[in-house]
């Protein structure tokens, strides 16, 4: 957690830095109030990871003399030959087409993004990956 309370910290300054050029040269109080905005979000990310990285056991990538089999063996499941993530981005991309150009747009992309969240869910119990 110091790693990532780290580059939060930076952040904060850099972008605390980018507010302070930005309202010098332009004057601007929309884009200096989001990028000081920006700064503060990162500091509150800063300073909440700081602060659970002293009430946590260290992580194997807080320390010096750690070994690569110290980590989590496992983060999680991910399928690398599913077409179906591109399948739900594309139906949410009608979806958003349809807010902007027309309403059956809208109907056609939910309908989309139905049978792509339900061929994802059943990705599995089917075909030959079947368990």
């Amino acid at each position: 957690m110091k790693i990532e309370s780290l580059v939060f910290f930076l952040g904060f300054i850099f972008y605390s830095v980018i507010a302070a050029i930005y309202w010098y040269v332009s004057r601007d109080e929309v884009g200096t109030t989001a990028l000081a905005l920006t700064g503060a979000l990162a500091f509150l990310v800063a300073f909440y990871a700081m602060y659970t990285s002293k009430r946590v056991y260290p992580r194997p990538e807080d320390r010096l003399d750690a070994e690569i089999d110290e980590a989590d063996p496992e983060y999680g499941f991910f399928s690398p030959h599913s077409w179906w993530p591109f399948v739900v981005a594309a139906s949410v991309t009608l979806v958003v087409f349809g807010l902007i150009f027309a309403v059956w747009l809208i109907v056609l992309g939910v309908a989309a993004l139905v049978f792509a969240i339900v061929g994802w869910l059943f990705e599995y119990y089917r075909g030959e990956f079947a368990h």
